[in-house]
């Protein structure tokens, strides 16, 4: 890229990112009032077709359920992410061999994998196209995995009650997500996740952890605030686990059940969800400690200009 293409994209990307850290309120106030119904209307037919051209690209596997292109949203100066480069996930390891084959097809040269030790240790390694190898980049949990593992092997239903009931399984999820922000250790994992999404030379890349929803669901919103996609958006891509993951997670519930090792097992629930209520931790944590998402970008993850122009230049068109 030449350097006054990447002037002109350094540009660009401190411009989106200033305007992606305004309100939507801030807009309609600004609005004049007249003519507000016929804006109005052409507003919300402007959000339908978006919503319609946005809808998220889920690929089927019958080993994972939350595998998806993050591509194909438009961001606040007109672009529009590419799809077919980056892809979030659940774990890989349960993938049946059509899975295989489905993934291979996606061209990918690196698959990232957030899980920790004990995770990879409990639910085995990716299963992968012949050729690929996993980079473990270990995001911490503070600990929720273990503790997961040791309530329900205790088969105790009044330890499960003190472990995880009371808001207590929702405060924990609040502390992971301000880990995200707030740990040297995981901020440097999302980082150079992100310098390799910037680089060029890189082929499609995945990223996941164990449900690829909250590690994983917490690079995929810094990635597309970073690519200058709005707000809310981004908390909608979030929010879409939910929706993928309900059947899954109902049944593990069941199972739990009709084995005996749970008699409430919606204990889980806070566990199994996303919740804007932990995105919000995090983004809490974020402005505390670097005062917007743009210090977030260069300040907590070290990411500069040059970097961040790299990464709209190769993810929008």
């Amino acid at each position: 890229m030449s350097r006054a293409r990447i002037r002109l994209v350094t540009a660009a990307t401190a411009a989106a990112l200033a305007v992606g850290t305004l309100p939507a309120a801030a807009y309609a106030a600004a609005a004049p009032g007249a003519g507000v119904s016929a804006r109005h209307h052409q507003q919300q037919h402007h959000q339908q077709q978006q919503q319609q051209a946005e809808t998220i690209r889920q690929i089927p596997l019958q080993g994972a359920v939350n595998l998806r292109d993050i591509g194909g949203y438009r961001t606040w100066t007109g672009g529009q992410v590419r799809q077919g480069l980056v892809y979030r996930s659940d774990a890989l390891s349960k993938l049946t061999d059509a899975d295989v084959t489905t993934v291979s097809g996606l061209g990918l040269t690196k698959v990232v994998d957030f899980r920790i030790p004990m995770e990879l240790q409990y639910d085995g390694a990716d299963r992968l196209p012949i050729g690929l190898s996993p980079t473990s980049r270990p995001v911490s949990d503070l600990g929720l995995y273990g503790t997961l593992v040791g309530a329900i092997g205790s088969g105790d239903p009044v330890v499960q009650e003190q472990m995880l009931g009371g808001g207590r399984a929702e405060a924990y999820m609040r502390d992971i997500y301000r880990t995200f922000v707030s740990s040297p250790e995981n901020r440097a994992q999302f980082a150079a996740t992100l310098r390799e999404i910037a680089d060029g030379r890189q082929g499609p890349v995945l990223y996941h952890c164990t449900s690829g929803k909250d590690r994983t669901g917490w690079m995929s919103y810094v990635l597309l605030r970073a690519l200058a996609v709005p707000e809310d958006t981004a908390e909608r891509d979030y929010l879409a686990s939910n929706t993928f993951r309900a059947a899954y997670d109902a049944r593990v519930r069941a199972g739990l059940k009709q084995s005996g090792r749970m008699q409430n097992p919606d204990l889980l629930i806070p566990l199994q969800e996303v919740r804007q209520d932990y995105l919000d931790s995090a983004t809490a944590q974020l402005e505390a400690d670097y005062g917007s998402f743009y210090g977030y970008l260069t300040q907590g993850l070290g990411l500069d200009l040059r970097t961040l122009a790299k990464l709209q230049a190769r993810m929008v068109r």
